[in-house]
């Protein structure tokens, strides 16, 4: 037997066991969301609609507020939001060179202070649980130098205030190292977490897609984070659509149930962004909607078919 066959095993013995002592554990469904910005510009109401059709009660709304002028209006996006059924799981924090907690440069901290606040205002207003928070660049692999750690520590800690008074989430999400220059893997956010030393900073936000990189692992990691994980960023081993690469989504599936996933404030939120090293440009361009349609219709139909069939074991 090969170690990963040996490891899938565990987690479905452990499964098993959940399921015959605690039956009402597997009761509740996850509660699914998408991960709205790699519909780039797309209009949010034909987003929501896409969403909507698909049976789809949460979205993951992108981090778009760059500036006082810039991102959602809060009431009219609600208003949106309501007429198509869907509340919001939180808001997926985008951070770059131009708002770097872990930069060098401090006007580019103080840039990433003050989108944090403004992001943790809006996922407020709208009723979100989390705002995702990368503790350094994305889609810069090389370190500034060997302080970048103990920069971002320090900055998360100057606004962790604002979390728990508007009572949000921060999600800190591990990013694979062709990605990001710090906080990889599970272990590195439960570190970083413990670093920041703030009861507004408790909480991490998965993706299965970098796991597969830097983790042993995948199910195991995800049964390390434990209460800590509040959203799980899912794609399929290439990026695609669920069921379209080799991912062991089943064995994932039942991690989440072990460690109580399926419950209300916890989401999973498919992010299928395609392949290749930064996708990122994707949030500022028009998108192709029929691609995007077929995307998430095919994500959708394949997680909670696999989900079923894992429940009737």
């Amino acid at each position: 037997m090969q170690n990963v066959d040996g490891w899938r095993e565990e987690v479905r013995e452990e499964f098993r066991d959940l399921k015959r002592h605690a039956p009402e554990r597997v009761s509740q469904r996850l509660n699914l969301s998408w991960s709205n910005w790699g519909f780039g510009i797309e209009e949010l109401e034909v987003s929501c609609d896409r969403l909507s059709s698909v049976g789809l009660k949460y979205t993951e709304l992108h981090g778009n507020h760059y500036g006082d002028d810039l991102g959602y209006d809060v009431e009219t996006t609600r208003a949106t939001l309501e007429k198509y059924n869907l509340a919001v799981s939180g808001v997926c924090g985008m951070f770059s060179d131009d708002n770097d907690l872990s930069s060098n440069r401090p006007i580019q901290q103080q840039e990433a202070l003050e989108y944090i606040r403004r992001e943790v205002e809006f996922t407020a207003a709208m009723g979100g649980s989390y705002l995702l928070i990368v503790p350094g660049s994305v889609g810069r692999p090389d370190a500034y130098d060997a302080s970048e750690f103990h920069r971002s520590v320090k900055a998360l800690r100057l606004v962790a205030d604002v979390f728990t008074e508007k009572g949000v989430k921060a999600a800190i999400e591990p990013i694979r190292a062709a990605e990001v220059s710090l906080v990889h893997t599970v272990a590195d956010a439960i570190e970083y977490i413990e670093s920041v030393d703030h009861s507004g900073v408790q909480h991490i936000n998965g993706d299965v897609y970098h796991m597969q990189s830097e983790e042993v692992n995948i199910p195991r990691a995800i049964i390390q984070a434990g209460d800590r994980l509040v959203n799980l960023h899912m794609a399929d081993s290439n990026r695609m659509a669920l069921g379209n690469g080799s991912m062991d989504l089943d064995t994932i599936i039942m991690a989440l149930y072990l460690i109580g996933h399926n419950a209300d404030g916890r989401f999973v939120t498919p992010e299928p962004l395609g392949p290749g090293g930064a996708p990122y440009h994707a949030r500022n361009g028009l998108p192709d909607s029929k691609k995007l349609d077929v995307l998430v219709r095919d994500t959708i139909g394949y997680f909670r078919e696999r989900e079923e069939a894992i429940l009737a074991l």
